[in-house]
C-alpha cells in the first residue's frame, strides 16, 4: 500500500450519503468515486505530523487547566456548603491565606474538611507546576518560537493564545479570507438568504473548540488594557450587549492573527494611538 495517496473526506459535507434511502458500502464507494472523478471530493485537512505532536502536549494542558479549575471550584463549594466565609481572589492564591483560613476557622469546620481542603489545595499545586513545565516546553520549541513570537506583537495575544492558533491553525495558508478564519473559530452563525432576506443563525457548533475558547477568554481580558480595544467593545456594546462586543474583539483578534500569520512578519501600526494592523493583506 505505500506510494498510495490517501484522502479524507470531511464529514459534514458528504451529507448527501448519510442522508440517501438506500445506503450500503457499495454505494457509498461508488459515490466517492464519482466525487473523486470529478474533482469534487471534499477533502480534510490534515496537520503535519509535527503540528499534530505539539498540538497534542498544548491539548493535555488544557485538560490540566480544566482539572485545576473543577478542583478550585469543589474548594469553594465546601466552603459554602459549611457556611465559612472566603476570600475568593486570595484562596487559591495565596498559602499563607490558605493556612491563616485553616487554623482561623478551624473550631467552625467539619472534622474532614481540612483534610479535603490540603488535598486540593496539593493537587491545585502539581497542575499549576505541569501546566508550567508544558507552557515552557511549547514555548522554548524550535518549531515554534519564531511564529509564536511574531504572534505575540499582536496587542491582547499572548503565549497561550499565540501557541494555541499556531498549533490549531496549523497551514494558514488553506484559509482564503478573514471571514473563512472566523468562521472556523466558531465566531459567527451560519447565513441563510432566501428572496433577497438574509438571516444570522446563532452562533455554530461546527468549529474548533479550543480557539474558540482561547479567543474568547482573551477578548475579555483585551479591552482591560489596551484602549483600542476598550473603545471597540463600547461601540459594540451600544449596538447589542456585552457578548456582542466580546465576539467583536475576538474577530478583530483573529484578524490582526491571520495578517501577521500570512506576512510572516511583526504587527506595527501607523499611529500609535490606532491598531489598524499593517502586517499584511489579509
Amino acid at each position: 500500500m505505500q506510494g498510495i495517496p490517501v484522502k479524507v473526506a470531511h464529514p459534514a459535507m458528504l451529507k448527501a450519503i448519510f442522508t440517501s434511502k438506500r445506503k450500503n458500502d457499495e454505494i457509498d464507494a461508488q459515490k466517492l468515486a464519482d466525487l473523486l472523478r470529478c474533482n469534487y471530493f471534499p477533502e480534510c485537512y490534515i496537520a503535519n505530523r509535527e503540528i499534530r505532536d505539539r498540538r497534542r502536549v498544548l491539548r493535555y494542558r488544557n485538560t490540566l487547566v480544566r482539572q485545576s479549575t473543577q478542583t478550585k471550584n469543589k474548594m469553594a463549594g465546601m466552603l459554602m456548603e459549611t457556611g465559612i466565609p472566603y476570600n475568593k481572589q486570595q484562596l487559591h492564591t495565596s498559602k499563607t491565606y490558605f493556612e491563616d483560613l485553616l487554623e482561623t476557622k478551624a473550631a467552625l469546620m467539619p472534622e474532614s474538611l481540612p483534610g479535603l481542603l490540603r488535598l486540593g489545595r496539593n493537587v491545585i499545586e502539581i497542575l499549576r507546576s505541569m501546566n508550567r513545565q508544558l507552557v515552557r516546553m511549547l514555548e522554548t520549541d524550535p518549531v515554534l518560537t519564531d511564529r509564536v513570537a511574531r504572534l505575540m506583537t499582536i496587542p491582547g495575544v499572548g503565549i497561550i493564545l499565540a501557541l494555541t492558533w499556531a498549533l490549531e491553525i496549523g497551514d494558514v495558508s488553506r484559509f482564503p479570507s478573514i471571514k473563512a478564519a472566523i468562521s472556523y473559530c466558531g465566531l459567527c452563525g451560519a447565513e441563510q438568504s432566501s428572496a433577497g432576506k438574509s438571516q444570522r443563525t446563532p452562533i455554530s457548533k461546527q468549529r474548533n473548540k479550543h480557539l474558540q475558547t482561547t479567543l474568547i477568554e482573551a477578548a475579555k481580558v483585551a479591552p482591560r488594557w489596551h484602549p483600542e480595544y476598550a473603545l471597540l467593545y463600547d461601540q459594540q456594546k451600544q449596538k447589542g450587549n456585552r457578548n456582542r462586543a466580546t465576539l467583536a474583539i475576538a474577530r478583530k483578534l483573529v484578524s490582526y492573527l491571520l495578517a501577521v500569520d500570512r506576512g510572516r512578519r511583526q504587527f506595527f501600526t501607523r499611529d500609535p494611538r490606532s491598531v489598524d494592523v499593517q502586517a499584511g493583506a489579509a
